[in-house]
C-alpha cells in the first residue's frame, strides 16, 4: 500500500464530513448496520483529532407514516417504524462518543440522502475556506455517495476513507469504492485513516 495520498498532503483547508452516524444506524432498528460497530472507533479517532474541523450531518426522517413528496411518501410508508413517531426523536441524535464533541463540531440535518439540497452544509464549508473533504460514515452506497457526487459536482477536492465508512450492504460498498477508484480518479481519493491522519498537516 502507498504511504501518500495520491494528490499530496491535506491542508488547512480540510475538513472532516462525517455522514449519519446516528443511534437509528447503530442500534436494533429496521436501518441496523452491523458494520457501523466496528468503524465506530476508526470516525471517532478522526473527529477527535480535529473537531473544529469537522461536520457532522445527521438524516432526519419524516414525521409520520406515509409523509413526504412522490417517492419519498412511499418509502415511509413501507419504513413506518423509522419515522420519528414510531421510533421517538433521540434515535436521530449521533452516537454518543461523536455527540461529546459538538461543539466545536458542527451538525447540519437534511431530509433526503444529500446534504447539499440546501445551502447549509456549502455555506458552512466556504465559512471555514474549505477546499478539501474528508469523508466518512455510512452507508457508503447511499449517503455517503450523495455527498461524495455533491462534493465532486461542486469542486472540492475529496477524500473517502475506507476503513471509516460502514455499509449494510458489502457488496455494494466494495462496488461503491471501486467506482470511486475507478471513475472518480481525478476527483476523488481513497485511503485509510492512520495515512489520512498522517498526511492532515
Amino acid at each position: 500500500m502507498s504511504n501518500e495520498i495520491i494528490h499530496g498532503p491535506l491542508g488547512q483547508g480540510t475538513v472532516h464530513v462525517c455522514v449519519d452516524m446516528q443511534r437509528m444506524f447503530a442500534e436494533e432498528t429496521e436501518w441496523h448496520m452491523p458494520w457501523m460497530e466496528r468503524v465506530r472507533p476508526v470516525v471517532a479517532r478522526l473527529a477527535e483529532r480535529r473537531p473544529a474541523d469537522t461536520i457532522f450531518t445527521r438524516f432526519i426522517p419524516a414525521a409520520h407514516p406515509g409523509e413526504g413528496h412522490g417517492t419519498w411518501r412511499r418509502y415511509y410508508e413501507r419504513w413506518a417504524s423509522m419515522t420519528i413517531e414510531k421510533m421517538g426523536a433521540d434515535m436521530v441524535k449521533l452516537v454518543p462518543e461523536l455527540a461529546r464533541l459538538v461543539p466545536p463540531a458542527a451538525v447540519v440535518d437534511k431530509w433526503v440522502y444529500s446534504p447539499w439540497t440546501d445551502e447549509t452544509l456549502h455555506s458552512c464549508l466556504r465559512a471555514r475556506r474549505a477546499d478539501t473533504l474528508v469523508i466518512t460514515g455510512g452507508e457508503t452506497d447511499v449517503c455517503v455517495l450523495g455527498t461524495v457526487l455533491g462534493a465532486v459536482d461542486r469542486g472540492y477536492r475529496v477524500v473517502v476513507v475506507t476503513d471509516a465508512l460502514c455499509s449494510s450492504s458489502d457488496a455494494a460498498h466494495d462496488a461503491s469504492l471501486a467506482v470511486y477508484n475507478m471513475r472518480y480518479s481525478q476527483q476523488v481519493e481513497t485511503a485509510p485513516a492512520d495515512l489520512v491522519l498522517d498526511t492532515w498537516r
